[in-house]
């Protein structure tokens, strides 16, 4: 075991070098899948999948901070996980009310929303935002919180909230047919003041976005890991850096 762990910190130290400040992204998403698939794999409850889960999140956030990227977005709940039974979704949401919380306490990270929390059952909701608003004048990594996410559902919203401002002002629908741009659409997103996501990982094994920050993440480089969330491991990420740094990222030029 001891030569097996001295091998695994070598390796982990050389995928390390091959990280230069400047193929470090700004922005990382992560879509944390595999964790319901983790505890059956292992014959427990889907709820300690959650929790396994939700106990990786900090560590991490740790490997993040210290390669210096700004931003990682968390994909926790997605629109089409409110589907799921009422008893496995008031356990999983009260799984990630207390997960936010224990971010917002360490003090380490800003915490933001990206996702309609109108969707979540009120508690839930307040909690959230109280764990958020505690974390407000944090510098740092930004770490957004993507509940009650899902893509089609952020830019449906962002074209209402369009067409509100539209009417607030007085303006016509001609008007608005004529003027509206990308930049409109961009300008109401949950991540309008900040960059699109570099690079986006996801866990499990899965090949698809799930409606992930579909607008986003059109120049996006993704990467696909087989680990399961809860088993996700530093040289895992580390994998996924030196990836995208080997990328010739053309941004559709």
């Amino acid at each position: 075991m001891a030569a097996w762990n001295l091998a695994y910190d070598l390796y982990e130290k050389r995928l390390r070098r091959q990280l230069p400040p400047e193929s470090i992204p700004r922005h990382i998403g992560v879509i944390l899948d595999g964790n319901r698939r983790w505890a059956k794999s292992l014959g427990v409850q889907p709820s300690q999948g959650h929790r396994a889960g939700a106990d990786k999140i900090s560590e991490v956030l740790g490997w993040a901070e210290e390669l210096g990227v700004e931003i990682v977005t968390l994909w926790m709940l997605s629109t089409d996980n409110l589907s799921r039974s009422s008893a496995e979704l008031d356990e999983l949401l009260g799984i990630i009310a207390d997960a936010v919380d224990r971010l917002a306490r360490r003090g380490r990270w800003r915490l933001a929303v990206v996702g309609d929390l109108g969707l979540l059952p009120g508690p839930i909701a307040e909690r959230i935002r109280a764990s958020v608003r505690a974390t407000s004048s944090i510098q740092g990594l930004c770490v957004n919180i993507a509940v009650g996410y899902g893509g089609r559902h952020e830019i449906t919203e962002a074209v209402r909230a369009i067409l509100s401002d539209a009417i607030a002002s007085g303006r016509s629908l001609e008007d608005l047919e004529a003027e509206l741009s990308d930049a409109d659409i961009t300008a109401h997103l949950y991540t309008k003041d900040q960059p699109d996501p570099d690079l986006v990982i996801r866990t499990s094994g899965e090949q698809r976005l799930s409606g992930f920050m579909i607008w986003q993440s059109v120049h996006s480089e993704y990467y696909f890991c087989e680990a399961y969330w809860p088993d996700f491991r530093r040289v895992d990420f580390l994998r996924a850096l030196r990836s995208y740094g080997q990328r010739e990222r053309r941004l559709g030029r």
